[in-house]
């Protein structure tokens, strides 16, 4: 039996965005990257950038050779064996340090996110003396984003910014949104009924979470892909942002 079009996503890889660099006009380079492989941006498309090009974007780099680190940061780097500059980064942008072992620091960012390093990064970065840290307002950018895109080429588009973050009781990385505009980023379905008539009380969607996982299977960590179109799912349009995502304190049970 064919497939309904409305039961199909499509998930497209730009492979030709050039380096990004601080200042570049991260709306331009896409457009222009999708233009370069035979794409127009449509209305209803989800964009999902790597927060490592918005940080690069926005200069949130660091040139580790440049930072003094505390006598606090230089007595945790020699308990987890890394380097003191580094950790004093880590402890800049955080609100606070949720649980240190030799293998990883877990810290709540100034946004607060809850993930590893406090977000900051030493892959996919020029040169072995640098680190990123997560854009200031990811939902900001992204705003910024996609009014770029629609002045660019008319597309209502919504755009999502991702990272890769640990999981709770669960292995593995997965991607997850820590920046959204154009989109409603939960999508609440206590009260609907499901396929056998039951009344769903504890159903919310993390919208924007799953579209970020999908897109992050064609990025990859090796493949030079740090945008994705996600084509075909029928969001709801809105303008939560990705903060909506964190769970209030006051309902967190491992705080």
């Amino acid at each position: 039996m064919k497939a309904h079009p409305d039961d199909q996503i499509e998930i497209i890889a730009l492979r030709t965005l050039p380096e990004i660099h601080r200042h570049d006009d991260l709306a331009q380079r896409v457009v222009d990257a999708a233009r370069r492989e035979g794409v127009e941006i449509a209305d209803g498309d989800v964009i999902v950038l790597t927060q490592k090009i918005v940080s690069k974007a926005e200069g949130r780099l660091v040139d580790l050779r440049d930072v003094v680190p505390s006598p606090l940061a230089r007595d945790w780097a020699r308990r987890r064996r890394v380097e003191p500059r580094f950790m004093e980064v880590v402890l800049r942008e955080s609100r606070r340090v949720v649980r240190m072992s030799e293998r990883a620091l877990i810290a709540e960012t100034h946004h607060g996110f809850v993930c590893a390093n406090a977000g900051v990064d030493r892959s996919n970065v020029p040169g072995r003396h640098w680190a990123t840290c997560l854009p200031r307002d990811p939902d900001a950018s992204a705003r910024r984003f996609v009014r770029g895109v629609r002045r660019l080429c008319g597309a209502r588009a919504a755009a999502i910014i991702s990272d890769t973050f640990g999981r709770p009781w669960r292995l593995g990385l997965a991607n997850v949104a820590i920046g959204a505009a154009g989109l409603r980023v939960l999508e609440d379905w206590r009260g609907k009924k499901d396929a056998h008539g039951h009344i769903l009380q504890a159903t919310i969607i993390a919208v924007a979470d799953e579209l970020a996982a999908a897109a992050g299977l064609a990025m990859g960590k090796t493949r030079k892909v740090p945008v994705v179109i996600v084509r075909g799912y029928r969001y709801r349009p809105g303008n939560d942002g990705a903060r909506r995502l964190i769970r209030p304190e006051k309902e967190d049970l491992f705080r």
